[in-house]
């Protein structure tokens, strides 16, 4: 068994990491103390993975950071030098250059040389990057389900990118992490549905980054459900002629275990992928309009993280890629 640590086990998307690799036949999860802030109440006759305080020089193989981007920044650098490679689940090293962290974090970016070398790790499209490397950047959960459901239609030319692409994306509040905050308390959240961070929001340059689009290209709005866990996304646009966009999925996800494609005029709904490592894809197009919805369903804190990050592991470690997955 290979030890792995994870770093911020005591938010939700660490906690979903744990659950995740203790069933997992090859690896140990060890939970690395950063801070007190970080525990979470356990019984006294706790029999779950060993927790140590953490260190850079522990000798694990590899680290999961689920932690903000500053933690990420600031604990990165220590695991890569003492040679632990680091799967980090913040946007800390997603956005590819200085310049994009900046606008969409309004922050200089302290690692610039990391921010360069990390990989980002969508394996359904970067899946031959991720072995032999160091740092692998998670996705986050928005940009996993608009760019699995947008890029094969983008590759394959069939939307009118001139006629624009309108993403409406809701997610579960566990999306916006455990740190306490008035807009995601109970009564704030209950019985209300509510858009935020509109034209701003710090996932749309993955999006663009992934798909290719231009940021005049994508209408993006993220909206808050009041439900634990979940994302599902509508995606508007035209096509450019009567093309079979069912087809093209099944063609371009005919081998990826982890990609349900609907027939035709079916979709996708929360239920569908609760608690597992899927990503569905339904669409209705009208060939006499050109119009074409397409509804895509993820788990947030699975396939939009603790499970993405689980397949990245699973190609940088060696394993086959649904291993502890299935």
């Amino acid at each position: 068994m290979i030890p792995v640590g994870i770093v911020g086990f005591s938010g939700y998307s660490g906690a979903e990491l744990e659950n995740l690799l203790s069933h997992h036949p090859h690896v140990e999860p060890v939970l690395l103390e950063h801070r007190e802030a970080e525990d979470r109440a356990r019984p006294l006759n706790y029999q779950g993975p060993r927790r140590l305080a953490f260190s850079p020089g522990n000798g694990l193989a590899l680290v999961f950071l689920a932690t903000p981007p500053e933690v990420s920044t600031e604990l990165t650098p220590g695991l890569l030098d003492a040679g632990t490679k680091v799967i980090d689940l913040s946007g800390a090293f997603r956005l590819g250059t200085v310049e994009n962290y900046q606008r969409w974090y309004k922050e200089t970016h302290p690692r610039p040389d990391l921010l360069a070398e990390a990989v980002y790790g969508l394996p359904e499209f970067c899946r031959a990057a991720v072995p032999g490397k160091r740092l692998i950047s998670n996705p986050g959960c928005y940009p996993t389900a608009a760019n699995l459901a947008l890029r094969p239609l983008l590759e394959a030319g069939v939307i009118d990118r001139k006629a624009g692409i309108v993403c409406d994306a809701k997610s579960g509040v566990s999306g916006a992490g455990r740190k306490p905050s008035l807009k995601t308390s109970f009564v704030e959240v209950t019985e209300n549905l509510s858009a935020y961070s509109v034209l701003e929001h710090r996932h749309v340059p993955e999006i663009l980054r992934t798909s290719g689009l231009d940021e005049s290209e994508l209408s993006f709005t993220a909206q808050l459900l009041p439900i634990e866990r979940g994302i599902l996304e509508t995606i508007y646009f035209r096509t450019m002629n009567d093309v079979d966009l069912i087809q093209i999925y099944v063609d371009r996800y005919r081998d990826e275990p982890f990609l349900r494609i609907y027939p035709q005029g079916k979709f996708p709904d929360l239920r569908a992928v609760a608690r597992t490592n899927f990503c569905d894809i339904g669409v209705q197009h009208d060939a006499k309009t050109r119009r074409a919805v397409v509804v895509v369903a993820i788990d947030n804190l699975v396939k939009g993280a603790a499970g993405m990050a689980v397949q990245n592991m699973n190609l940088a470690l060696g394993f086959p890629e649904t291993t502890g997955l299935l």
